[in-house]
C-alpha cells in the first residue's frame, strides 16, 4: 500500500542538489507535483526535465526578500496550492568564532534564518486560508549539539529550531504543522563545495581547530546518511496526520542528540541549588 498522499505539491528550496534535490526526486516519484527554487537558468531547465509537467524550477535566492511573496503568490496562481513547504536552502560556514567576520555572520542568518522566514511567511496565508499545510525546516543536528569551529552555523541552526518550534504552536490550531528535521552527517556537498571556510590566523586556536578541519575535509563524502534515505523519511514524515515537532536523522545524530541531553539533565541536577534559590522568598 503506498501511504504517500498522490497530488500534493512540494515548495523546496535549494533543489539544485543535496537535501533539496533528493527529497524533490523522492516526492516526484511518489507522483507529487513540485516546485523546485534554483539560482541558474541552466539548473532550472536541467530540474524541470526531471519529470516535465510535474517538475517546476522558479529562480529565487532567498535572500532576495522582495521577491519571495511575488514568488509564492505566482507559483499559487499558476500552479497551485502549495501543500508541503520544504525550507532546504542553507549553507555551512566553518570558522572560529573570533576569526569569523560579523560580515560572515550577518551572510549565514541571511540564508538559514531570514531567507528559510521570509519564504514561510509569504506560504502562511495562503495556508492559514485553506486551514492546511506543512512546513519542514531543514535545520541540523546542530541546531541542537556544537562543534568548535561552527559557530556561526549553529547559532543559526539554533534559532531556525526555535522558530520552527515557536511557529508549530502558533499555527497548529489552523490545521497546519511545522517539523524541524534534523539530519547528522550525509553524504550531501555540505562539507565539502558548500563549505565556507574562514582562513585560520590565530595560533592559540591550533589545537582545536586544525585536526577538526582536516577530519571533516577528508570525510566529506564518506558521511554515514544517505540523502535518498532521508528524503524518503521525510515523505513519511508528511504523510502523517500528526507529525513530530522534531524528527532526527540518521544514527549519528541519534547518539549526539542523546549525549547532548545527558549532559544538559546532569547540569540542571548538578546545578539546581544554584537555580532554586533566585526566586522571591
Amino acid at each position: 500500500m503506498n501511504i504517500f498522499k498522490p497530488s500534493q505539491l512540494f515548495f523546496i528550496t535549494g533543489v539544485s542538489s543535496g537535501f533539496g534535490r533528493a527529497i524533490a526526486e523522492a516526492a516526484l516519484a511518489a507522483c507529487h507535483h513540485v516546485v523546485g527554487t534554483l539560482r541558474k537558468d541552466d539548473e532550472r531547465t536541467a530540474f524541470e526535465a526531471l519529470s516535465p509537467g510535474k517538475s517546476y524550477g522558479v529562480l529565487l535566492d532567498v535572500t532576495n526578500y522582495e521577491a519571495v511573496q511575488p514568488t509564492v503568490d505566482r507559483i499559487e496562481q499558476e500552479i497551485g496550492a502549495i501543500d508541503v513547504l520544504v525550507n532546504n536552502a542553507g549553507y555551512g560556514h566553518e570558522g572560529l568564532v573570533e576569526e569569523s567576520s560579523l560580515d560572515d555572520l550577518t551572510m549565514q542568518f541571511s540564508v538559514n534564518v531570514f531567507g528559510a522566514v521570509a519564504v514561510t511567511k509569504a506560504v502562511l496565508p495562503h495556508m492559514r486560508e485553506r486551514r492546511r499545510g506543512h512546513i519542514v525546516n531543514i535545520t541540523s543536528m546542530g541546531g541542537i549539539i556544537t562543534f568548535p569551529g561552527l559557530g556561526y552555523y549553529h547559532g543559526s541552526k539554533f534559532a531556525l529550531e526555535g522558530l520552527s518550534e515557536a511557529l508549530g504552536k502558533e499555527v497548529k490550531h489552523l490545521g497546519i504543522h511545522v517539523t524541524a528535521v534534523e539530519p547528522g552527517a550525509f553524504r550531501t556537498d555540505w562539507a565539502g563545495r558548500s563549505m565556507v571556510r574562514v582562513p585560520r590566523s590565530i595560533h592559540d586556536y591550533d589545537e582545536v581547530m586544525d585536526l577538526l578541519r582536516e577530519r571533516r575535509q577528508q570525510g566529506s563524502g564518506s558521511q554515514p546518511g544517505d540523502p535518498a534515505k532521508a528524503a524518503a523519511a521525510i515523505l513519511a514524515l508528511v504523510a502523517s496526520p500528526n507529525p513530530p515537532a522534531h524528527l532526527l536523522l540518521g544514527s549519528d545524530a541519534l547518539r549526539l542528540v542523546e549525549e547532548k541531553l545527558a549532559t544538559l539533565r546532569a547540569d540542571i541536577e548538578g546545578w539546581k541549588h544554584l537555580t532554586l534559590s533566585t526566586d522571591f522568598n
